[in-house]
């Protein structure tokens, strides 16, 4: 269900991802923080209560994969060198050092060299003849190479690294800047390419461009985006305790603000407006790439943090009437009312 109650809800709920897990069942298992879901799923946005960890966001740079046909990736493969399985006997197969050529779980045949096998494929993905969206991985216990194209695996862009440098230098930066190039370009010209979780279990990946070691073969485009769209408001929230980020995702949906600017025109059930809504006073790189700045919720407000005779109160606020007299966190509520018009024989 989308809410349209405030941006951020509409934003959240367009990135969320539901397990298909029994949330009576208490186990720990699949609502823990898997390591695997680094850069691909947002470590602090989850609800609290017997839905924790089950409904997921995706981080922000993630890309849901669709279908690309097996046909010409067979053929390329098969053209890289691979022996088809159909002429192949049981000595070969178990032969030692041979690796199994699996496309999407089907097995097409036999390699002996699977780590040439894997450059040479990459090399050619990067090059464009193959969609970008297609990963290849060795799985060395299994003794097999893995060749994914089909949809709904979540991937997400990394620089590539040659020889110890970065392929980005500061002159494409400048360009995309400029707008002469775009991250499609990128995409063509081998400086950027998706990888999957899989493939990222191959890779040596470099969180910053100091990192880099002669054996590093990605580097993070940058290390925010591995919170998604409603974390991403967040001010400095690597000096917060972990579940209080947690919490802020579930509260930053509620924020009254301006959702669009159509708002006037909209006929929903239920509309909630702030009259002077503000831009927050501390600004994230988040807020600027998904428009927060342009249609923001809550207003700033001074606060006094004091102690009040020793009576004090955890968790609330005591207002000052005289602002809220002069409109601060003035809202609007819009119901939509259905009703029938009818003409009277004298004109009415």
């Amino acid at each position: 269900m989308l809410s349209r109650l405030s941006y951020i809800a509409a934003l959240g709920t367009m990135t969320r991802i539901t397990s298909q897990f029994e949330k009576s069942r208490k186990i720990s298992g699949p609502r823990a923080l898997q390591p695997s879901s680094f850069g691909m799923l947002c470590p602090a946005d989850t609800p609290e209560g017997e839905l924790c960890g089950l409904t997921k966001n995706l981080a922000l740079m993630t890309h849901i994969t669709t279908d690309s046909e097996e046909g010409p990736i067979k053929r390329c493969a098969f053209a890289l060198g691979i022996e088809d399985i159909s002429l192949i006997t049981g000595r070969e197969l178990h032969a030692h050092g041979a690796y199994g050529v699996f496309i999407n779980g089907t097995i097409i045949g036999l390699t002996r060299f699977p780590a040439k096998f894997v450059k040479e494929f990459r090399k050619l993905r990067r090059c464009g003849y193959i969609s970008e969206f297609v990963s290849v991985y060795i799985n060395h216990h299994h003794q097999a190479l893995h060749i994914a194209c089909d949809g709904g695996r979540i991937c997400r862009p990394m620089i590539i690294v040659r020889e110890g440098k970065s392929r980005i230098k500061q002159k494409h930066v400048d360009a995309i800047r400029s707008g002469t190039m775009s991250f499609d370009d990128c995409l063509k010209k081998g400086l950027v390419e998706y990888l999957d979780v899989n493939e990222e279990n191959d890779c040596m990946i470099a969180m910053y461009e100091k990192d880099i070691r002669p054996d590093t073969t990605h580097l993070e485009i940058e290390p925010f985006t591995i919170l998604g769209a409603v974390a991403g408001l967040i001010p400095y929230p690597h000096h917060n305790q972990s579940p209080r980020n947690t919490y802020q995702c579930a509260m930053g949906k509620q924020a009254i603000g301006a959702i669009g600017y159509n708002q006037l025109r909209r006929f929903d059930t239920l509309l909630y407006l702030m009259v002077y809504p503000q831009q927050p006073m501390v600004k994230t790189k988040a807020i600027e790439l998904i428009g927060y700045d342009k249609l923001p919720a809550g207003q700033n407000a001074m606060v006094a943090v004091m102690s009040y005779s020793g009576y004090d109160i955890e968790d609330a606020l005591v207002l000052n009437k005289a602002s809220v007299d002069r409109g601060f966190g003035r809202c609007q509520v819009m119901r939509k009312m259905g009703t029938t018009l009818r003409k009277y024989a004298n004109g009415t």
